[in-house]
């Protein structure tokens, strides 16, 4: 019983040994205020937009094709209906491998965007590596991505972020 008891008194002194002090930023109010983000934001959006112009051009061209094709196919031989069926599905599938080439998974629009956010985001989280370093903190939590019921706004550091990256809180870059 003395062990039980002696046990749950080490816990119970330790708990306030480990306690660690935390903040949490708000990393979508961060990027917000850096310029760098805004511009390759609207870089990758006009890359994206050009893109995908090329890809509906494509898919209209298929659309094109078969509505003709099926305009004449009671027209057509065997042979020339199968040549017109090769060539929709030719152009169908250079469509769909453009799109994805540019839009798939690790796409040039995802590596586009690795090579302009990238930066950004290592500059920022070094920014935040070094206000904790400061400031003796254990943990910063993104509020952007973690899911947080309740926060104490003196817990939120987002402002001195801002300040630490040579930014001015408050005005949004547009």
């Amino acid at each position: 019983m003395k062990y039980i008891i002696s046990v749950l008194l080490i816990v119970i002194s330790s708990v306030g040994a480990f306690a660690q002090r935390l903040a949490y930023v708000d990393s979508d109010y961060i990027l917000k205020h850096v310029p760098e983000y805004s511009s390759a934001q609207k870089q990758l959006d006009g890359l994206s937009e050009q893109w995908q112009k090329e890809i509906d051009k494509k898919f209209i061209e298929v659309e094109t094709l078969n509505k003709a094709y099926l305009a004449d196919q009671v027209l057509l031989t065997d042979e020339m209906r199968k040549k017109r069926e090769e060539e929709i599905q030719i152009k169908e599938k250079e469509a769909t491998d453009l799109q994805q080439k540019r839009f798939g998974f690790e796409g040039e629009l995802y590596q586009q965007r690795v090579k302009l956010i990238k930066p950004i985001q290592e500059k920022i989280g070094k920014a935040i590596e070094e206000y904790a370093a400061r400031e003796g903190l254990d943990i910063i939590l993104d509020k952007a991505s973690v899911t947080m019921l309740f926060a104490r706004p003196s817990y939120d550091k987002s402002n001195d972020i801002i300040t630490r990256l040579g930014y001015k809180p408050g005005s949004f870059a547009k």
